[in-house]
């Protein structure tokens, strides 16, 4: 990637780290395809230099005042309430999610972020691994990089993803909570079975999810449609900070003017 006024290239190899993570091996991605099918979730350790991280942090740090910070209180499915079921039905069974956020066009642009998103070597890596034929940013200048801030006490509530997959980057851990659980094949949804029974148990406290562990600087490739998710309360004065580095499967595709509205507070 290059600057248009400075002319200053970042090398994908200083942001990651490929002699850990030889992106372009094929035995390598083979590996990686192998755990995603297999797991649902792939966590690659240490995918970026220590020094990209701190970099990315420092960034993370210095635009947080502009973060977008709202509570949303959702059900599981991501989807209105359905009137032909009770509210305390698990369709219309209410979580809460609360979250800073920054969007797309306030990343700076000599990011070591964005040289990663922007990366075609790294986008043909995702291709191979997560089976897609080509990956594209999304239209709007709001949605492809985001970076989420959850303070103490914030968190993500029980969730299936609409996309069928997912990729983040974590940037800083909390103190402690900010974990991510899950469990995997807890609905079909090709199938329209949306597992009511267990999913009510689930928000009820009655299952016991998987944990998945994380550290500074893993990159997670997470398959989420199927599988039900959240990432515990923040505990800690240290903020939990993520980046959710969104592609599209076709190109010229943007979020809804409400979704924008309600993720990001604007619409550009």
């Amino acid at each position: 990637m290059t600057n248009s006024a400075n002319k200053i290239p970042i090398k994908l190899s200083s942001v990651i780290d490929d002699l850990k993570h030889p992106i372009e091996n094929e035995s390598y991605r083979l590996e990686c395809k192998k755990i995603l099918e297999l797991e649902g979730v792939l966590v690659l350790k240490d995918f970026l230099h220590s020094s990209a991280i701190e970099s990315i942090l420092s960034e993370a740090i210095d635009q947080e005042h502009h973060a977008y910070y709202c509570i949303n209180n959702h059900n599981v499915y991501l989807e209105p309430l359905d009137k032909s079921y009770p509210l305390n039905h698990a369709r219309n069974r209410t979580v809460v999610s609360s979250k800073g956020c920054i969007t797309d066009n306030q990343v700076p642009i000599l990011s070591p972020l964005r040289t990663l998103y922007d990366s075609e070597e790294f986008k043909d890596f995702l291709c191979s691994v997560l089976n897609e034929k080509a990956l594209y940013k999304y239209y709007d200048n709001l949605s492809s990089i985001n970076i989420h801030y959850a303070n103490e006490g914030q968190e993500l509530g029980w969730h299936f993803d609409n996309s069928s997959f997912a990729i983040t980057l974590l940037i800083q851990k909390p103190e402690a909570g900010g974990e991510f659980e899950y469990i995997r094949d807890f609905r079909n949804s090709k199938n329209n079975d949306n597992n009511y029974d267990q999913v009510l148990d689930l928000i009820n406290g009655q299952s016991q999810p998987k944990k998945l562990a994380m550290e500074n600087g893993s990159l997670v490739l997470f398959r989420g449609k199927d599988a039900i998710h959240r990432v515990t309360p923040t505990i800690g004065r240290k903020t939990r900070i993520l980046s959710v580095l969104a592609y599209n499967s076709s190109p010229g595709v943007q979020l809804s003017e409400s979704a924008r509205m309600t993720f990001f507070g604007k619409l550009n």
